[in-house]
C-alpha cells in the first residue's frame, strides 16, 4: 500500500457520520414518469399509422422503380398507358401514340390546343367544341400523306386548293358570292352540269375563248328577252346539216301600189348563200348572190 492510499483511507474512516442523512432520488417519477410513457407511444402508434398508409399508398398507386401506376418513366420521356385525365394545362413538346392504337383527346366541353412563341403570346389555336370546330393562325394547310403535298390553304388574302378535283354533293350546289377563276368545270358521269344566277346575270370571260361543248347531248341557251350573238372582229359560225329558226312571222308582199293612206311596209327574206353567210333581200328583188344557189329560209 502506498502512502497516498494510506492517507486517504485513514481520512475516511474518520469522516463524521450523520444518523439522519437526507437522500435525493435521481431520475422522472410520478406523472411525469407517465407522461413520457403517454408521448412515446403516441409516437409509436402515429409511426406505425403513417407507415401504414405510405404502404397503403405505394400499393393503391402501384409505384414502381418504373413509375406511377399507368405512368412510366423512360429514356424518351413519360408514357402513359390507358386513360388518363388532366385537371390543369399541360405543356409537353411532343404527344405521340403507341404503334398499334389511335391517340384520343376528349372532354367534356371543348378540347384547345395553343402554341406560344418564345414570349408567352398565342400565335395559333385549335379548338374543337360541340358545335364548330375553329382554328385562329396567320396560315391553315393540309397537306397529303404522299409527298407533303398541300392540299388546302387559307389565309387572310387567298384560299387555295391543291387537290386534283373538287368535288361539291350537296343539292343546292355551290354559292360563290364573287368571282370564281378555273381552268376546268364539269359535271359527275350521267349528271348534268348547271350554272345559274338567280337574281342576276352570269358571265364568262376567259381572254383567249369560252368553249362550251356538250358531246352527248344537247346545248339549249334560254332567255326571257333578247338573245345576242356579237363578234366584234371575226364572224358567227354555225356548222351543222341542219339550222332551224322556228316560230318566225310569216310576211307577205303584193306587186299592187299602196294607197296613200297605208303606209308601205318593206318585206325582206332571209337568204344564204353557198359560203354560209346570211343576208337579207326585199321580196321581189334580185339577191346578191345568184339565184340558183341562193336559198330563201324565209318570206
Amino acid at each position: 500500500m502506498t502512502r497516498e492510499q494510506y492517507i486517504l483511507a485513514t481520512q475516511q474512516n474518520h469522516l463524521p457520520r450523520t444518523e439522519n442523512a437526507q437522500l435525493y432520488p435521481v431520475g422522472i417519477y410520478g406523472w411525469r414518469k407517465r407522461c413520457l410513457y403517454f408521448f412515446v407511444l403516441l409516437l409509436l402508434v402515429t409511426m406505425i399509422v403513417n407507415l401504414a398508409v405510405t404502404i397503403w399508398i405505394l400499393k393503391v398507386m402501384n409505384f414502381t422503380v418504373d413509375g406511377m401506376g399507368n405512368l412510366r418513366v423512360t429514356k424518351k420521356g413519360i408514357r402513359l398507358e390507358g386513360l388518363s385525365e388532366f385537371l390543369l394545362p399541360l405543356y409537353v413538346k411532343e404527344i405521340h401514340s403507341r404503334k398499334d392504337s389511335p391517340l384520343v383527346l376528349q372532354s367534356d366541353r371543348n378540347v384547345t390546343v395553343n402554341a406560344r412563341n418564345h414570349m408567352g403570346q398565342l400565335t395559333g389555336q385549335l379548338t374543337v367544341g360541340a358545335d364548330a370546330v375553329e382554328a385562329q393562325c396567320k396560315r391553315f394547310e393540309v397537306r397529303g400523306s404522299e409527298g407533303g403535298r398541300v392540299l388546302f390553304s387559307a389565309d387572310e388574302d387567298e384560299i387555295t386548293i391543291g387537290a386534283e378535283k373538287l368535288k361539291v354533293t350537296g343539292t343546292e350546289g355551290a354559292v360563290f358570292r364573287h368571282s370564281v377563276e378555273t381552268p376546268h368545270i364539269r359535271a359527275e358521269p350521267s349528271q348534268d352540269l348547271r350554272l345559274e344566277s338567280p337574281t342576276r346575270s352570269l358571265i364568262m370571260e376567259a381572254p383567249r375563248g369560252v368553249q362550251v361543248s356538250a358531246a352527248a347531248g344537247d346545248f339549249k341557251a334560254t332567255c326571257r328577252k333578247e338573245l345576242h350573238l356579237q363578234s366584234t372582229e371575226g364572224e358567227i359560225f354555225l356548222n351543222a346539216d341542219t339550222i332551224r329558226l322556228g316560230n318566225l312571222p310569216t310576211g307577205s308582199f303584193s306587186s299592187s301600189p299602196a294607197s296613200s293612206s297605208q303606209s308601205r311596209q318593206t318585206v325582206y327574206e332571209l337568204c344564204v348563200c353557198p359560203s354560209g353567210k346570211l343576208y337579207l333581200s326585199p321580196a321581189g328583188v334580185g339577191s346578191t348572190c345568184q339565184a340558183s344557189s341562193s336559198i330563201c329560209l324565209w318570206s
